[in-house]
């Protein structure tokens, strides 16, 4: 069934609903399998080994074979940090970004319900899923972007996968109320994470973590947050196993926002369950420039039930944690991906994190999602002519 988080009200799992009738809040999936895990054992390493965990049906599934993403000890930098660390490589699904989890669920719900054109407002990575999941599917595909504030290798990915490209003269918030509206007049289905099948795709990274640590809950887990739906979404899954009894423990979750945008932080630290949205968000990460997150309601309950926190970063600490990471543990991803790194560090230094803890950092997108960003951050190549004297010279210099 789907269920509202605030008024409890219950709706069945194929009506076409975002938020509740009853009080407008945000809604939820809630599914209890009766199952155990070592069914998981033998299944191929996507997402959809998870599947009696996923409210769709199986027969109509639509997959790039998302999920099973790399899940690396970061032995360098978690040894300068004094902690256990491991970070999770969502830039490795098919689009690059961690939107394929939720895509592919969302993309399958739409083939049950018959709809023939998805939509959605993006800051690139959704729109760059969606275009390839609504290709897979083979249905229309609408996306609206703020205009002058989406990466080109997102904006070239929903080109390239025939999305009809809106750009829309307006922030990221401001083209989501567009796509809402146009959602709730039929003209498309919506699939931004105001959608509660989206979230139930992504709550599988939560799935991969304890399943990749022996069944095991780190202490923390650490990742960039936006929209919100992510952290909102791997604590669902983290609960999920842990109702199923599957684990013993749960992590904390911590979130990381730009300095520029960052609502979800400013409510943590007055303690508040409402957020107050940033009309102008700005930062170097555009995948996390959101003043007013959809599922800041279920962002800060994950927060608070895991005793948690949340704190921000500046563009400078992105850019930084970037290319450490990229230059100690040679894994290469977008800026927003690396506030996570960026918050890992600042949490440390603060004393907030203890020494020895076991975290788990998301990683959300690819390095190449925005190649601008990344030439910018590094020396030009130096103009050698091909001589082995010259060469030499220069590589003996560095």
């Amino acid at each position: 069934m789907i269920k509202c988080i605030s008024c409890g009200q219950e709706y069945n799992l194929n009506e076409i609903i975002y938020t509740c009738k009853e009080c407008g809040s945000i809604l939820e999936v809630i599914i209890n399998p009766d199952v155990s895990r070592d069914v998981f054992a033998c299944r191929k390493n996507t997402m959809w080994k998870y599947k009696e965990f996923m409210p769709v049906d199986e027969s109509r599934i639509v997959s790039l074979e998302e999920g099973g993403t790399p899940f690396i000890g970061c032995h360098k930098l978690g040894s300068d940090l004094g902690i256990d660390l491991y970070v999770k490589v969502e830039g490795s699904n098919p689009t690059g970004s961690f939107k394929d989890r939720g895509m592919s669920v969302g993309i399958t719900k739409a083939m049950e319900l018959g709809v023939d054109t998805v939509g959605c407002a993006s800051t690139g990575n959704t729109s760059a899923s969606l275009a390839a999941y609504a290709a897979r599917a083979g249905v229309k595909c609408v996306v609206l972007l703020p205009s002058g504030k989406v990466a080109l290798g997102k904006l070239a990915q929903a080109m390239f996968h025939g999305a009809q490209v809106l750009s829309v003269e307006g922030n990221f918030d401001e083209a989501l109320e567009a796509v809402t509206a146009l959602a709730l007049e039929g003209e498309l289905y919506l699939l931004n994470s105001i959608n509660p099948f989206r979230l139930e795709g992504q709550k599988s990274i939560g799935f991969e973590i304890v399943d990749d640590l022996g069944w095991e809950s780190p202490d923390r887990i650490i990742l960039p947050v936006g929209n919100a739906g992510n952290i909102s979404a791997i604590w669902k899954g983290i609960n999920e196993f842990y109702q199923a009894d599957f684990i013993k423990e749960r992590p904390m979750m911590t979130g990381i926002q730009a300095e520029g945008a960052c609502p979800i932080v400013n409510a943590v630290r007055d303690n508040r369950m409402e957020i107050e949205a940033v009309k102008n968000p700005e930062t170097v990460a555009t995948a996390i420039r959101i003043g007013a997150p959809v599922s800041s309601l279920k962002a800060l309950r994950a927060i608070y039930e895991s005793d948690g926190c949340a704190d921000t970063v500046s563009d400078e600490e992105i850019l930084s944690a970037q290319k450490m990471l990229a230059r100690t543990e040679g894994i290469g991803v977008e800026p927003a991906s690396a506030a996570s790194i960026a918050g890992l560090i600042k949490l440390v230094e603060d004393g907030v994190i203890d020494k020895g803890e076991q975290v788990v950092c998301i990683v959300t997108g690819h390095v190449l999602k925005d190649p601008d960003t990344a030439i910018n951050a590094c020396s030009e190549p130096l103009n050698v002519k091909a001589d082995i004297n010259d060469l030499r010279k220069v590589i003996r210099s560095r």
